[in-house]
């Protein structure tokens, strides 16, 4: 099942993260990742204002987005994000489409 890597970013030295940008991209397509969204145009719905750059990952599966999280290629290119920002990360498994459709199903029954 698919899973996500969600990352919010605050970024206090654009310079030097534009070189963890750069260098992201190949090592997350080793390891199956594309992404889903990437970058600062962000819309709050409900809460408080998002300012954070916000990221989504997608992978086949968690034990993909983890190999890709902890990869030493990875682990070499996350100096630079730590170095010029701040981030939030987190793993969140997608939903299955059977149980998509079994819910959708019985809140057509409710009346």
């Amino acid at each position: 099942m698919a899973a996500y890597i969600i990352a919010r970013i605050s970024i206090h030295e654009p310079q030097r993260y534009t070189e963890y940008t750069k260098r992201t991209p190949p090592v997350l397509h080793q390891y199956g990742g594309r992404f889903v969204a990437r970058g600062s145009d962000v819309t709050t719905l409900e809460g408080p204002t998002e300012t954070r750059r916000i990221v989504v990952l997608e992978f086949a599966d968690a034990d993909s987005a983890k190999a890709f999280y902890f990869s030493p290629e990875y682990t070499e290119i996350r100096a630079h994000r730590d170095a010029s920002s701040d981030a939030e990360f987190i793993i969140v498994e997608g939903y299955p489409e059977e149980e998509w459709a079994a819910a959708l199903a019985a809140s057509q029954a409710v009346p």
